[in-house]
C-alpha cells in the first residue's frame, strides 16, 4: 500500500482540528473555554517569538511592546468608531507590523544581547510614556468603552473561536513558509548569516520580515487577550512576563521547530493548573517551577524536549528541516569496466 502524503496527513489533521475547536464551546463549560483561550493565544505568541528566535536568529526581549501595541489599538480604534471590537481587529496587527517596520531600522545595526536588550529597553520606554498619557488612561488603565455592544452570551464562544482560528492559521502559515525558499534562506541566516550573505541571501530583508510578522502575530494575539479581559492598563500590556513566558515555552519545547511551543505550552499551563490547583500553592511558584524545568531541559537536552524526542522516537510531524542531498554514486563506464 503506498503511504500517505505527508501534506495529505497535515491538512486532515487540520481538518479534524478544526472541527473540534468548533464544536468544543457546545461540550465544554465558560471556565475551561476560557482556559483554553489562554493556551492558544499564548501559543500563538510564543510561535511569533520561535520564529524571530528560532528561526531569524534574532532573541527579543521586548516583544510584550507590540502585545501592548496591539491592544491599546484594538481598545482606542473601537472607542473612537463605536464599533463591537471585533470588527477592528485588524488594526490590532498592523499597528504592531507598522511599528516594528520603523524600529527595525535603527534595531538591526546591533547585533545577539545589543539586540535583545535594545528591544527590552524599547519596551520599557513606551510603557513609561504611557503610565504618563492620560489619553490612554495613565496608569489606572482603559476599559474597553465598547464593552456594552458586545453579545456576552456568545462571548467566551466566539473568544474561543478566534484564538482557535488564529493558533491553526499561524501553525499552518509558518510551515507553508518555512518550507519555502524564504524559510530557507531565513533558517540559513540563523545558521551563519556571513555565509547566507555569500551566497546571495538577503540577510536584512528576511529578518526585517520575520521581525515585522512576529510583532504583527503577537500584536493580533495580545489584542484578543485584553478584550477577553475588556480592560487593559499599562502594568499588564508591558509586563516583560509576556516575554518570558514565550522564551521559556519555546526553549522548554524546543527552539526552532513548530512542534516544541505545542509541547511547551501543554507544560506550561499543566504546571501552572496543578501547582495553583491541587497543590494549593501561591501563583509565582509555577514560575520556579517553570523554571527549574527551563534549567534542567537546557541541561539535558539543549535544543528542547521535542527534538530529542522526534531523534529518539523518529516523529515526523511538522518538520520543516532541510537534509543534505546524498553525493551521486558514479557508476564507471563500460570501458572501464572491460579495463579493469
Amino acid at each position: 500500500m503506498t503511504p500517505m502524503p505527508t501534506r495529505t496527513i497535515l491538512a486532515a489533521s487540520g481538518l479534524v482540528l478544526a472541527a473540534v475547536i468548533a464544536g468544543a464551546p457546545f461540550v465544554l463549560n465558560e471556565g475551561i473555554l476560557r482556559l483554553a483561550t489562554e493556551c492558544l493565544l499564548l501559543l500563538t505568541m510564543a510561535q511569533m517569538w520561535n520564529l524571530l528566535a528560532g528561526y531569524a536568529g534574532l532573541v527579543s526581549l521586548g516583544h510584550q511592546v507590540f502585545i501592548a501595541f496591539g491592544a491599546y489599538a484594538l481598545f482606542l480604534t473601537s472607542g473612537w468608531l463605536e464599533v463591537t471590537p471585533i470588527w477592528v481587529l485588524p488594526v490590532a496587527p498592523v499597528v504592531a507590523a507598522v511599528v516594528a517596520a520603523i524600529i527595525a531600522v535603527p534595531l538591526f545595526r546591533l547585533r545577539e544581547a545589543y539586540f535583545s536588550i535594545a528591544m527590552w529597553v524599547f519596551a520599557e520606554i513606551i510603557g513609561a510614556f504611557t503610565m504618563k498619557s492620560q489619553a490612554v488612561g495613565g496608569t489606572s488603565g482603559l476599559p474597553l468603552p465598547t464593552g456594552k455592544l458586545i453579545d456576552f452570551d456568545w462571548f467566551e464562544t466566539t473568544m474561543f473561536w478566534l484564538a482557535g482560528a488564529l493558533t491553526l492559521g499561524t501553525i499552518a502559515a509558518l510551515y507553508k513558509l518555512m518550507i519555502s525558499s524564504f524559510g530557507l534562506g531565513l533558517m540559513s541566516v540563523r545558521d551563519n548569516d556571513l555565509a547566507a550573505m555569500s551566497v546571495g541571501v538577503d540577510v536584512r530583508r528576511n529578518r526585517f520580515v520575520a521581525f515585522v510578522l512576529s510583532a504583527a502575530g503577537c500584536g493580533l494575539a495580545g489584542a484578543l487577550s485584553f478584550m477577553g479581559n475588556l480592560f487593559i492598563a499599562p502594568l499588564a500590556a508591558f509586563d516583560v512576563n509576556w516575554s518570558v513566558y514565550m522564551m521559556f515555552i519555546v526553549i522548554i519545547g524546543g527552539i526552532g521547530t513548530l512542534e516544541g511551543p505545542i509541547l511547551g505550552v501543554i507544560i506550561f499551563f499543566g504546571l501552572r493548573e496543578l501547582m495553583t490547583g491541587p497543590l494549593g500553592l501561591s501563583g509565582g511558584w509555577y514560575l520556579v517551577g517553570l523554571g527549574v524545568i527551563a534549567v534542567i531541559v537546557m541541561m539535558v537536552a539543549p535544543r528542547g524536549i521535542w527534538p530529542a524526542l522526534r531523534d529518539r522516537l523518529g516523529i515526523r510531524l511538522l518538520d520543516v528541516q532541510r537534509t543534505s542531498p546524498r553525493p551521486a554514486v558514479v557508476l564507471p563506464s563500460a570501458s572501464e569496466q572491460i579495463a579493469g
